[in-house]
């Protein structure tokens, strides 16, 4: 698939998705062993870096902004840190994400605490897309300009549906524009398109039209990150960076929540896209109970006992 293939909409009727070989990949790399002891926690510690620790719910307040901004900066207890001579590396989440009304609350919190880390905003009529054109880009020109520096937006699944490739297209650039100099990551809701042929072309429309990540889910639908999907989704990476030499993100979000399938996610990326990608440029999880699970993991490796849930903070 060459720039000049990519540059007309032929290529899109041609695609095809093998989903049998899909399903045996994936079935391959979830019976794969993981790492253990000093390097499954180094691993633990690299998937703390990529998180996006997210907080989505309609009951979202400043109080608990607040506190996922703190959890954010100060992932692992210090006393944890310190033990694996690690305390002084810098080690935060890759950023938080909330709804674009509380993007305030987490800029206001995070300068207050003399922090760089980036605040990333659902946008476009999240989680369903199913908003006036005009509504949804006003939503990104306002996380924008409330601070937020990454853009998590959501496709209109229905243009993906019936076929119109062209529209989707447009659609997206015009999110691009409005994102400015912010990330955009581009969410598909792999579980409203019905095919892993349409993932895939989704997927190819949204880096073409300017998209730095394209992501699995909102984390609202039925079905969320799941393997298969995923490695239609990175193969899609990989053959865009071979027709173009542009590196584009993955996020897998949605029902990710044990230090164990984190392990598999990293090491997926590995196998699939290689050591490029494993870095929060290039490499996001999508969570907000994850992290509970690694820092307790992380506990265990230290201290040999596993902690009860009191003893370690909460998001």
């Amino acid at each position: 698939m060459s720039l000049h293939f990519l540059s007309h909409w032929s290529w899109i009727a041609k695609v095809k998705v093998n989903t049998q070989a899909v399903l045996k990949r994936a079935q391959h790399v979830q019976g794969q062993k993981t790492p253990k002891k000093q390097w499954q926690a180094a691993w633990l510690l690299k998937a703390v870096t990529c998180i996006d620790l997210t907080t989505l719910a309609g009951d979202d307040t400043p109080s608990n902004i607040h506190r996922l901004c703190l959890k954010a900066i100060q992932p692992v207890r210090y006393d944890l840190l310190k033990k694996m001579d690690m305390h002084d590396k810098g080690i935060t989440t890759a950023a938080v994400c909330v709804y674009p009304s509380r993007v305030a609350d987490a800029i206001k919190l995070l300068n207050a605490a003399n922090s760089s880390l980036p605040v990333a905003s659902v946008a476009t009529g999240f989680p369903t897309g199913q908003t006036p054109l005009e509504t949804r880009l006003q939503e990104v020109h306002m996380a924008v300009a409330d601070g937020a520096t990454e853009i998590d937006i959501v496709i209109n699944r229905m243009l993906v549906l019936t076929g119109q490739w062209e529209a989707l297209y447009d659609e997206i650039c015009q999110f691009r524009q409005a994102c400015s100099d912010a990330h955009m990551k581009t969410i598909l809701a792999i579980g409203e398109l019905g095919t892993f042929t349409n993932v895939y072309k989704a997927s190819m429309v949204a880096m073409m039209a300017g998209s730095d990540f394209i992501k699995t889910s909102t984390g609202k639908e039925v079905v969320n990150a799941t393997y298969p999907v995923a490695i239609v989704m990175m193969r899609a990476i990989r053959n865009y960076f071979l027709c173009t030499g542009h590196k584009v993100g993955f996020k897998p979000a949605g029902g990710i929540r044990t230090a164990q399938e984190s392990l598999v996610w990293l090491t997926l990326i590995k196998e699939e896209l290689g050591n490029d990608w494993l870095c929060p440029h290039l490499f996001r999880l999508g969570a907000s109970s994850l992290l509970a699970d690694i820092e307790r993991q992380i506990y265990h490796y230290v201290t040999g006992q596993y902690a009860a849930y009191h003893e370690l903070p909460m998001p």
